[in-house]
């Protein structure tokens, strides 16, 4: 899976899933039989109950659907159109701001280009030429689209594997406070940190140690970050298998 490395205005360098073509192409398509949908159903509705000013109305209804419905949705709802929410993917920016209203109208302005009028093609050239998997309108409003969730998804049964318990004692039993969510998020920490222990990642775990500290009122002592959330997660298995 091809990663992204986004450096933030902090200068912090944060790795990010890359979106692949195949999911890109079918957020396209979930959109389009949406938006298709949408407008099929809206044009019965019209020529039915407003015959005489039906054509009128497609203009002042219908167009406007077709033609910014990708724009709307994703300055709306933070660069997700409904086909990305099902896709789990987004538009980011790579400075690690947050996208402008700006931002998604240039993208928008240039599907006309990349999507369109080529029928997709020179987006599909772009996209898989570029090192951010970036198409003519990416790379205009300095975007990219990430997968937002992990492609592979975890258990917690597959957290920690611990042979006998009967002679363990958990240091912190506040830990069943946490929930089974929770868990999964402290591994992900761990294992993205083992993978890539850069600053941005060594700041997200101090993060989430701060926060479960907060949440369920344990201090840490002077262990690790690292060693404080493995004892954790190892406490949890022993406390709720």
């Amino acid at each position: 899976m091809q990663k992204i490395e986004i450096n933030t205005t902090q200068n912090v360098s944060i790795e990010f899933e890359a979106a692949l073509l195949r999911d890109r192409i079918l957020a396209f398509i979930i959109d389009f039989l949406i938006m298709g949908g949408a407008s099929i159903i809206l044009s019965i509705i019209i020529s039915i109950a407003f015959t005489s000013a039906a054509e009128y109305l497609y203009y002042l209804f219908i167009v406007p659907i077709i033609f910014f419905y990708s724009l709307a949705f994703e300055t709306l709802n933070h660069g997700q159109s409904p086909g990305k929410r099902v896709m789990d993917l987004k538009v980011v920016k790579l400075n690690g701001a947050e996208p402008r209203s700006s931002d998604y109208v240039l993208r928008w302005a240039f599907r006309m280009i990349d999507i369109y009028l080529s029928f997709g093609v020179l987006a599909a050239i772009f996209i898989g030429s570029s090192n951010k998997n970036q198409r003519l309108g990416d790379m205009a409003a300095e975007t990219t689209i990430i997968k937002i969730k992990p492609a592979k998804a975890l258990r917690l049964n597959d957290i920690i594997n611990i042979n006998s318990i009967d002679n363990y004692k958990p240091v912190f039993p506040e830990v069943k406070k946490l929930s089974e969510s929770n868990m999964l998020l402290i591994k992900n920490v761990i294992e993205r940190y083992k993978a890539f222990p850069n600053q941005a990642h060594r700041e997200a775990m101090r993060m989430l140690v701060s926060k479960v500290k907060e949440e369920i009122n344990v201090d840490q002592g002077s262990s690790r970050d690292i060693d404080f959330l493995q004892t954790l997660i190892k406490d949890y298995v022993v406390l709720t298998r």
